[in-house]
């Protein structure tokens, strides 16, 4: 599968920053910057990820709920905002984890760097000084591929994160075939994805999902892709392309 092969990351290499690559435990990132920043970017995933491992051995459901936790004002930042963004969109804590880790180290680089992407598994972090286009990957749906999402720029921060039924190895309740969540974070985008994911089995639930999405507060656009179907609310700007 495409998604596995991590492919579709060879088209975002045009363009005028440094792209690289690492992983460590669960986490697979590509990340883009104004320079090669590899060695400080391996350092904070491992941190972060050994942090969330760490966690997880004195918490167990913390891996396995696919309900929101207590949150816990003494655990470690990462966590604490995870426990409390998947409360916010009811749905698991580690339905967060991905944009997590890509915010929390997208977050260290902007310490030595104007300008950074961090993708994990479809999830993204960016914050740039000029404008990008996101592609729409959504498995077999005639839309996949079709249209990009055109976001970045004015140096602000963006998450923007995708749930899917049907592409990749997250857990997803529903069927559609991408849902696309852009937030002021990629942890709220990736838990808002997975929650508003988790609504859409038919057609006829693409409103009541919108609806329930536009409640979540920090959300600020929304896609939804099931089969030939569209639904797009918010600060969605997207355009039509051959990526």
């Amino acid at each position: 599968m495409e998604y596995n092969e991590r492919s579709y990351r060879r088209k975002l290499l045009k363009d005028y920053l440094i792209g690289f690559e690492l992983s460590f435990l669960e986490t697979d990132l590509f990340i883009k910057a104004d320079s090669d920043l590899t060695a400080i970017a391996g350092a904070s995933v491992e941190r972060y990820r050994t942090i969330i491992e760490s966690y997880i051995k004195l918490h167990p459901d913390f891996l396995t709920s696919l309900a929101p936790l207590a949150y816990d004002p003494q655990a470690p930042r990462i966590i604490r905002e995870m426990l409390a963004t998947t409360s916010t969109c009811k749905v698991g804590p580690m339905a967060s984890v991905a944009g997590a880790m890509a915010q929390f180290v997208a977050l260290d680089l902007l310490q030595e760097t104007r300008n950074v992407i961090i993708e994990n598994g479809g999830d993204i972090f960016l914050k740039t000084d000029r404008e990008v286009l996101i592609g729409l990957f959504a498995g077999d749906s005639p839309w996949s591929g079709r249209l990009a999402l055109r976001t970045g720029g004015a140096g602000m921060t963006t998450g923007v994160c995708t749930s899917s039924a049907t592409v990749g190895p997250s857990l997803s309740l529903g069927k559609a075939n991408a849902v696309t969540i852009k937030a002021r974070t990629s942890t709220l985008a990736d838990a808002a994805a997975t929650a508003i994911g988790n609504r859409v089995v038919r057609k006829e639930d693409i409103r009541s999902a919108l609806d329930f999405g536009q409640s979540i507060k920090g959300v600020s656009g929304i896609l939804i892709v099931l089969n030939d179907q569209l639904g797009v609310w918010g600060d969605m700007e997207l355009v039509e392309t051959s990526m």
